[in-house]
């Protein structure tokens, strides 16, 4: 059994009175996840003890971090806006302080075939795939470049933009004659789709948190879609999916998940929290898919499931992270004991 990491004995608001500005929203197609995530942040940092107001990522951010800095800046922004390192990149030319993994490390883990290059260099288990820009796809003659990606991954294959997040344009491809559809669906979300071979299993979330003592996996959330596809409709339409915290694998089984993503955690980079979406295949084998710097805070989100199932408060756990030594480009904080918070 893992170490676990036991609450502070007092929220860290508590002893040193913070002020902690939520980004949220931002203008990309996933605004309206962003903004629900920001504001239970701000609810659960407010009964944590932390001042904390939501803002957007728009014109009026800077100047307003100038005239009133916060402690921390909290990234709940989803998307490119939040996840692709660019406006890290600002605030760490501002000299502000944020939650969360530094800038270099964003724009490596939202290159999802970037991201499964790493970690299968690292050793990780990954599905085998094919990174196909738009380009490609138009100039080499769509029929002839499907065929090819069939014969060498074969099918299912599961089609989805190569950067983005929440599911958006990802669709299982069971059939050759739904293939071309599916790639012109992903190209409206981007510019680049990544074709996977499908892995049949049982899906997992893995939160990774970073409390000042090096990063430790949360307990597993199961994801069991009732299509058998965690889609952007399964993910948002209230009853399509069940969640399990813990989830119902084997002990063997959740210490492998958990070394994953620290692993996964470690090798990109990151910093203070991250998601890594995983199967576990039926031999028990478990398969990196993708990873979120900027994972969901809804209150259906996995990210506040696991912190629950580890028997934390979320606004703790959220607080303790605004308290940790400073973050952003020389931040670091990526080394530490080994898997943990688990019951």
């Amino acid at each position: 059994m893992s170490e676990q990491v036991a609450p502070a004995a007092e929220p860290a608001a508590a002893r040193h009175p913070l002020r902690a500005v939520v980004l949220a929203g931002g203008l990309n197609f996933e605004r309206e996840v962003s903004l629900s995530s920001g504001t239970q942040v701000e609810e659960e940092l407010t009964r944590a003890g932390v001042d904390a107001e939501v803002r957007d990522a728009d014109a009026e951010l800077l100047p307003g971090l100038a005239a009133a800095p916060a402690d921390a800046v909290f990234i709940a922004l989803h998307g490119a806006t939040g996840e692709d390192g660019a406006l890290r990149a600002v605030l760490d030319l501002a000299g502000v302080p944020y939650v969360g993994s530094p800038a270099a490390a964003c724009r490596l883990a939202w290159d999802k075939p970037a991201a499964k290059s790493v970690v299968r260099s690292a050793g990780v288990t990954t599905p085998d795939w094919v990174a196909l820009p738009h380009s490609t796809f138009r100039e080499l003659g769509a029929g002839a470049v499907l065929d090819l990606i069939v014969a060498r991954l074969g099918l299912p294959l599961m089609v989805k933009p190569a950067s983005g997040g929440s599911a958006l344009g990802a669709q299982k491809v069971t059939r050759v004659e739904d293939l071309p559809a599916a790639m012109v669906s992903c190209f409206a979300y981007g510019d680049t789709v990544l074709v996977e071979r499908f892995v049949d299993g049982v899906e997992l979330a893995l939160s990774v948190v970073d409390l000042g003592e090096g990063p430790q996996a949360l307990p597993a959330v199961e994801i069991a879609p009732e299509s058998g596809v965690f889609d952007y409709t399964a993910r948002y339409t209230p009853g399509l999916t069940e969640y399990h915290a813990p989830a119902r694998v084997s002990d063997a089984v959740a210490e492998r998940a958990a070394a994953l993503a620290v692993q996964v955690h470690r090798v990109l980079g990151l910093a203070d929290l991250s998601r890594t979406d995983a199967i576990v295949s039926p031999d028990g084998e478990v398969h990196f898919l993708e990873v979120n710097v900027s994972p969901g805070l809804t209150e259906t989100s996995m990210f506040p499931m696991a912190v629950e199932a580890a028997g934390h408060s979320l606004g703790d756990v959220l607080a303790r992270l605004l308290t940790a030594p400073p973050r952003g480009a020389a931040h670091p904080r990526n080394h530490g004991p080994e898997p943990g918070l688990r019951q």
